[in-house]
């Protein structure tokens, strides 16, 4: 998808008869080669979803122009759509706190190219990671966060958002609970990863709570941040077996990798354009 030419389509709309073919038809009239293409109708919200990934041909207009075109199609159906340039790489802003599993694997798959984005930034509540970071070559942002001055720290994160063209703010086990005007600002464009299988085991310590409760398989949930805590639509889930002779230790550690899992598919889902909302959940084509 790195190529010039490749634009991502996706496309929700009150389910009815006739939209892929329509679309296909369009892309077809105006020389363009459709190189992936997913939908979903949901048969009780009554909606339909879809994401394509097309390459204009020599005779095709520019994207503006395509644009403009599928515009008058988009009314017809009541679509709420965008085109992606697939060239372009998502700008993710990264917050953590203590935690470094997350935040290390993220930039493991950055610096290596498996996850193709731009980090211009971390930012974080406290300094200790910051060797690791700015050897990675990212700018790193001590921001301490109090509850007196939780305002003015939150203003600042705003700031290099619009500043730094952010696309994306990950909360990389960022333990800090947003105010709810940032969540609204940063509403379907933060995610965060959440250290338990939701909406099970919210809040504190939920592997201790999990252990106590004597489960036989834990998890994360990667989902994107709303002002109801922990409550947000849900991403990506992932799981693992355990049982009687595991410590809340151990429970912790296995955890850790889940959680890398987990939001780095999220992130990867979001950036390449794969997530669409439904409602209060999401519709992912993998």
């Amino acid at each position: 998808m790195s190529d010039k030419n490749t634009i991502i389509l996706t496309v929700t709309c009150p389910d009815t008869t006739g939209i892929i073919a329509a679309v296909s038809g369009f892309l077809a009239e105006h020389n363009c080669f459709i190189n992936e293409a997913a939908q979903y109708g949901d048969p009780l919200a009554r909606r339909f979803f879809m994401r394509s990934v097309f390459a204009r041909g020599p005779l095709s207009p520019d994207k503006a122009e395509l644009e403009k075109r599928f515009a008058l199609l988009a009314e017809r159906f009541q679509m709420v759509w965008r085109m992606h340039d697939g060239a372009q790489r998502s700008r993710v802003l990264i917050l953590v706190s203590k935690f470094d599993h997350c935040l290390n694997d993220l930039l493991y798959r950055y610096r290596t190219g498996f996850l193709p984005i731009d980090i211009p930034a971390v930012v974080s509540n406290h300094p200790d990671l910051e060797r690791m970071v700015e050897w990675h070559g990212i700018p790193y942002h001590h921001l301490p966060v109090s509850r007196d001055n939780r305002a003015e720290q939150e203003a600042r994160i705003l700031e290099m958002v619009d500043r730094l063209h952010i696309d994306l703010v990950v909360l990389a086990r960022y333990m800090q609970v947003l105010s709810p005007e940032l969540c609204k600002a940063l509403e379907w464009r933060a995610i965060n990863i959440h250290h338990s299988f939701l909406p099970s085991f919210k809040g504190a310590k939920p592997y201790h709570q999990a252990h106590s409760r004597g489960v036989k398989i834990i998890g994360a949930t990667a989902h994107y941040v709303t002002t109801d805590l922990d409550e947000g639509p849900i991403i990506d889930q992932a799981v693992e077996r355990v049982d009687h002779t595991h410590t809340p230790d151990d429970l912790v550690a296995m955890g850790r990798d889940i959680e890398n899992l987990v939001l780095f598919r999220a992130v990867r889902y979001h950036t390449e354009h794969r997530v669409l909302p439904n409602g209060k959940k999401t519709v992912v084509f993998k």
